[in-house]
């Protein structure tokens, strides 16, 4: 099967990705180049074309329609403590690596200022994420460092807990989050640094909406209604993003997006549009963006191939009614209102609030034997 958008859709839809282009939330291309090349651009030259090997390379990020990418610094939950923090920062120095190499093409972004900036220079805005709580190592002051290097969100968990939250996919031990935990979204919201609900359980996701004084992001998840893996986000959790201001950043990692079935049915691009409509319905259009995931899943839906397929995406919502003010919304306007707006409250918080240094063992007491 391969999708094939209607021509005049696809025309009108890259046409649209000029004017407003895509913020992805979420691309694991540095830990792709660390596990396949040791980081070495010269065996990677994501110059070039690099579709035998990797998802992402600029001139397809070209062709998709990309404005600015938050690329993830991603640590996998097997490592902790001392390793966690070497690995994210090695995935930072990546990032910074990429942009030195190619300064015609990326430039690094901090704030919203600078993705207008990038843009406004015919550049790819590159900003950082932090992929798991653990990357922190449970300090207040390896977030501030992180931040300090240009990284703008850390998603709470990834695949397994951390002592002060709980992910998706583990057992529950904190039923939400710990009063560390509560003590991180703070000093996030101080920093300027956007919360990340994505990999977190239900319960942390709640807990963090009720924390957080800024807006929060779901930089890579889907809607559970539609596909009720725990990865997903519940619908009572869409329906309190208007009133945080944040957004949900739909991905299109397969087994995401269809229930499992047998003969599995094979996802494609309209199966991405139908949870782009539910969240829609559910949390309202301001509220929508888009987090691919690209480099860090082994397949994709048919006509998401690689970093190149948004415009089909684009088509096949236009295709179902979705305006030009809508699809402005999803691809570049909403996350850069969020961006903003957590910068601003930052702004505020900085007036009042010194650096946080509060320790997980004072608040929520010494790790058991």
């Amino acid at each position: 099967m391969t999708y094939r958008a209607d021509p005049l859709l696809m025309a009108r839809a890259q046409a649209l990705l000029a004017e407003y282009p895509v913020i992805d939330g979420h691309n694991d291309l540095p830990w792709a180049l660390r596990k396949q090349v040791g980081y070495d651009f010269s065996l990677r030259d994501i110059a070039t074309d690099q579709s035998g090997h990797l998802h992402t390379d600029l001139p397809r990020m070209r062709a998709g329609g990309v404005g600015a990418q938050f690329w993830s610094v991603y640590v996998p939950a097997e490592l902790s403590g001392d390793a966690a923090v070497a690995a994210v920062l090695e995935q930072v120095d990546c990032v910074h690596a990429m942009a030195e190499r190619y300064p015609d093409q990326l430039r690094l972004a901090r704030s919203a200022a600078d993705v207008l900036d990038a843009r406004t220079d015919g550049r790819i805005a590159s900003l950082l994420g932090a992929e798991g709580g653990h990357s922190i190592a449970c300090s207040l002051g390896t977030l501030r460092a992180l931040y300090t290097l240009g990284v703008r969100y850390l998603t709470l968990t990834h695949n397994h807990n951390v002592r002060w939250a709980d992910s998706a996919t583990d057992e529950p031990v904190a039923r939400g989050l710990t009063r560390f935990g509560v003590a991180v979204v703070h000093e996030m919201n101080r920093l300027g640094m956007m919360v990340d609900l994505s990999h977190v359980s239900a319960d942390t996701m709640r807990d963090a909406l009720g924390a957080t004084r800024a807006p929060v992001i779901f930089s890579h998840s889907s809607a559970r209604a539609l596909c009720p893996h725990p990865r997903n986000i519940p619908d009572d959790v869409l329906t309190r993003l208007p009133a945080n201001g944040g957004i949900a950043m739909v991905t299109f990692v397969p087994r995401f997006i269809l229930p499992r079935r047998k003969p599995r049915q094979v996802a494609t691009v309209a199966d991405v549009a139908d949870h782009l409509d539910h969240m829609r319905e559910v949390a309202g259009i301001d509220h929508l963006g888009i987090g691919g995931d690209f480099d860090g899943t082994r397949s994709t839906p048919d006509g998401l191939p690689d970093v190149s397929g948004y415009p089909n995406l684009i088509a096949e919502l236009m295709g179902r009614g979705w305006s030009t003010t809508d699809l402005a919304g999803l691809t570049w306007r909403n996350a850069l209102r969020v961006l903003r707006d957590v910068e601003d409250v930052s702004t505020s918080l900085r007036r009042t609030e010194p650096p946080s240094l509060a320790t997980i063992d004072e608040l929520d007491g010494p790790r058991s034997a």
